[in-house]
């Protein structure tokens, strides 16, 4: 019986230790399916080595494998069945083996058990039990057994990293259950028989083992005593986070910055691109959040989220304290909307029906995949309603917890600062501000479908700014939200950009023309706050002019009086100053005259020199400094200084393809809508290549390469040359020696 007791010892132990594996991984899972299911492989796996123990050794790796496949197939069904998983078996296994590891690296904690989260531990539970049997049962070293298993457990921990608390009880049980494995499979040394030998030796012998366990004890411990601060202080108090490591899902360029979707979808307002279902009974609108934009770098805005896997239940998002929430449940399939953003109600606390990464810091969702039509989904969200009485005494907050949303790019143009400083003054409060700001865009400015796509400073300030005959100061959301956010910024209100949908209450389709984007604003003890810059009313808009005049760049005169002089009236003519006569002795006028005309024509050649210098220097950095994207950069630079030293400068409205098309029209024609290629005939070479590279700059950043950027550039300095041979020679030599361009661009950063 006795002996029994300890044959079974050694698989018990090695159970419970790999079990305790599932107890310490299961701390970040949303369940305890992942306890069970590790549990089971270890009972399993090690259940079969002590089935199979009088085989040949060589037949059990091959035995226990093929029942490790059909354990993970009645695994992956189970967490499949849990997770509501409804592809078929065989295309769950497939991509359950081939994601298992990044997804469970890059899922959002707590994870849910689905089978791609499963997977791993659940095969590296049985190979530990199979290696951890055959080592301590059939080779009989029991230490040396333990190492799979403990092997398994470190990786739990180093998998959990610091998303959980310490694993301190289940550590010592690990421990304790090595040690009890150990002493009972202990066999007493060979040594000479104590038959016979009277009971006093008997206890002498005991005693002096005993005496001598006790000694090595006590030299551990001192040992650990010695040592164990020092290596405590080499170890970091705070664990590795693996999840660092893995690159988690990223949107593409299309989804990067939906801002410049909202241009296209205006122009086919009638599209549907969802369907929803009732949200809350009655009449009215409620958004759809499909996108958070708070990075702003002067040119685009950008999403700049970091999504995470996650399961159907995401984690609570943070709420401000004493602000309330409404619980909404809604349905929302798919029609024509494209790319992998999925628009949902904010925050969402719960999807179903999809895969989904979850990016919590902006509660906005997207799907690992491509969305399709007829794809559907249950949202669930609690949607802050914050008490808005409390608004106009509440602070925006500042520092570095709210940089990212104070940002704005180099090179703000003087006129929209300018706009802001007057916006700003005599609004202290941080409400007053903002809700200055949504009054002076709904009243001045116009909103039309056909605008056209842009929020770069240049097409900000033609909105804010250009003339109405000319397209100024008319555009699509898109423009109001961004010139609302760039201006809350430079007034030191926290802001950001979103786009979603205006979709009914009580259910129905969402078209192209619901696409709406909006503002928000950060006040503390209320959240992000939405406004609404639109115009309220189809009434003519006031004209900028009645309320915002740009300031002259220089200094205006001041307001005291000159001193007297004893100079005659304006009115009469300017009495010329009689040249003092030299002293005796000195040099005559003549050779003053001719020494100063001399010196003249020396410095004016020198400075044209300088300037002839430092425009080659700077060419040469423009297209040979930096990135792909900083050449490109500069590349378009050169081919608008080409144009503004000919006589042409590019409209500062225009896009990148509409600015090369119009540099390729005669200059009476209007603002052409055609291929940045010359006509036939022409002697100017095409600009397709820069308009490419400039546009893949924009609206794909880290996409552009070296070759790119190359061709960007020789296309750039030969559109240059070809417009400089047209003008006539006086103008070409003042084409040479213009300092123009060493300070056109110069508050650009980088450049």
């Amino acid at each position: 019986m006795v002996r029994w007791a300890r044959a079974a010892t050694v698989p018990v132990v090695l159970v419970v230790l790999i079990s305790l594996s599932g107890v310490v991984l299961g701390r970040i899972y949303a369940d305890g399916l992942l306890l069970q299911l590790v549990a089971g492989a270890a009972v399993l796996s090690v259940g079969a080595g002590a089935a199979t123990r009088r085989l040949p050794s060589w037949t059990v790796a091959p035995l226990s494998v093929v029942l490790l496949a059909g354990y993970t197939l009645l695994a992956l069904k189970v967490a499949a069945g849990r997770a509501g998983v409804p592809d078929p078996l065989p295309e769950v296994v497939r991509d359950a083996l081939a994601n298992g590891i990044p997804r469970l690296l890059t899922a959002m904690i707590p994870i849910e058990s689905t089978p791609d989260t499963v997977v791993v531990p659940v095969v590296a539970a049985w190979l530990a039990g199979l290696a951890a049997h055959e080592v301590a049962a059939r080779a009989g070293r029991v230490l040396l057994g333990c190492v799979p298993a403990a092997a398994l457990y470190g990786g739990a921990l180093y998998v959990v990293g610091p998303n959980a608390g310490s694993a301190g009880r289940a550590t010592l049980a690990f421990a304790a259950l090595v040690v009890v494995a150990l002493a009972v499979t202990a066999r007493p040394a060979a040594g000479p028989s104590l038959a016979g030998v009277p009971p006093a030796a008997r206890a002498a012998v005991r005693g002096r083992a005993l005496a001598g366990a006790a000694t090595g004890l006590v030299v551990l411990l001192g040992l650990v005593a010695a040592v164990g601060p020092w290596v405590g202080g080499r170890v970091s108090a705070t664990p590795v986070d693996p999840r660092r490591y893995v690159q988690p899902p990223q949107v593409d360029s299309l989804d990067e910055s939906p801002l410049n979707r909202i241009s296209g979808w205006a122009l086919a307002p009638k599209q549907k691109l969802l369907e929803v279902g009732p949200s809350a009974p009655g009449a009215g609108r409620v958004r759809l959040r499909l996108a958070v934009l708070p990075d702003y770098d002067g040119i685009t805005w950008r999403v700049g989220a970091t999504y995470r896997n996650a399961g159907r239940v995401l984690p609570s998002p943070p709420s401000d304290p004493g602000v309330p929430v409404k619980r909404i449940t809604q349905r929302i399939t798919v029609r024509a909307l494209t790319g992998r953003l999925l628009p949902v109600v904010p925050t969402p606390t719960g999807v179903d029906g999809t895969r989904i990464a979850y990016d919590a810091a902006s509660g906005t969702v997207i799907r690992p995949e491509e969305l399709a039509p007829g794809l559907s989904y249950t949202v669930t969200s609690a949607a802050p309603e914050p008490d808005y009485n409390l608004l106009p005494t509440a602070d925006a907050p500042s520092g570095g917890a709210v940089a990212r949303f104070l940002t704005v790019g180099a090179g703000v143009p003087d006129s929209v600062q300018r706009l802001a400083d007057q916006l700003a003054d005599g609004n202290g409060a941080a409400y007053d501000r903002a809700a200055a700001i949504e009054e002076f865009l709904s009243e001045h400015y116009r909103q039309v479908p056909d605008a056209p796509s842009g929020h770069a400073y240049p097409n900000l300030s033609f909105f804010l700014f250009g003339p109405r005959g000319q397209g100024g100061q008319r555009g699509t959301s898109e423009q109001f939200a961004a010139s609302f956010a760039l201006l809350a910024r430079l007034t030191g209100l926290p802001s950001r950009v979103v786009v979603g949908f205006d979709a009914p209450k009580a259910g129905g389709p969402v078209t192209a023309g619901d696409a709406v984007a909006w503002p928000e604003v950060l006040f503390d003890d209320l959240g992000w706050v939405a406004f609404d810059p639109l115009p309220k009313s189809d009434e003519k808009p006031r004209p900028v002019e009645d309320d915002f005049t740009p300031k002259p760049s220089t200094p205006p005169p001041t307001s005291e009086p000159p001193p007297p002089t004893d100079t005659a009236s304006a009115s009469a003519p300017p009495a010329l100053a009689e040249p003092p006569a030299p002293a005796a002795g000195g040099m005559s006028r003549a050779v003053v005259a001719s020494g100063a005309s001399g010196s003249l024509l020396l410095a004016v050649a020198a400075a044209a020199l300088a300037v002839v210098l430092l425009r080659r220097g700077l060419r040469r950095r423009r297209l040979t400094a930096g990135g792909p994207a900083e050449r490109i950069t500069g590349a378009w630079f050169e081919f608008t200084d080409a144009l503004r030293l000919a006589g042409r400068p590019v409209p500062g409205h225009l896009a990148a393809t509409e600015a090369a098309a119009w540099a390729t029209a005669s200059p009476g024609e209007p603002e052409p809508l055609r291929p940045a290629v010359p006509p036939a005939g022409s002697d100017l070479p095409p600009l397709d290549e820069l308009v490419t590279a400039v546009n893949t700059v924009a609206f794909a950043p880290g996409a552009a390469d070296d070759e790119q950027a190359l061709r960007a550039g020789t296309q750039a300095v030969a559109y240059a040359d070809a417009v400089r041979a047209r003008l006539p020679w006086w103008k070409r030599a003042w084409w040479s020696v213009h300092p123009g361009p060493l300070r056109w661009h110069r508050k650009v950063k980088g450049k």
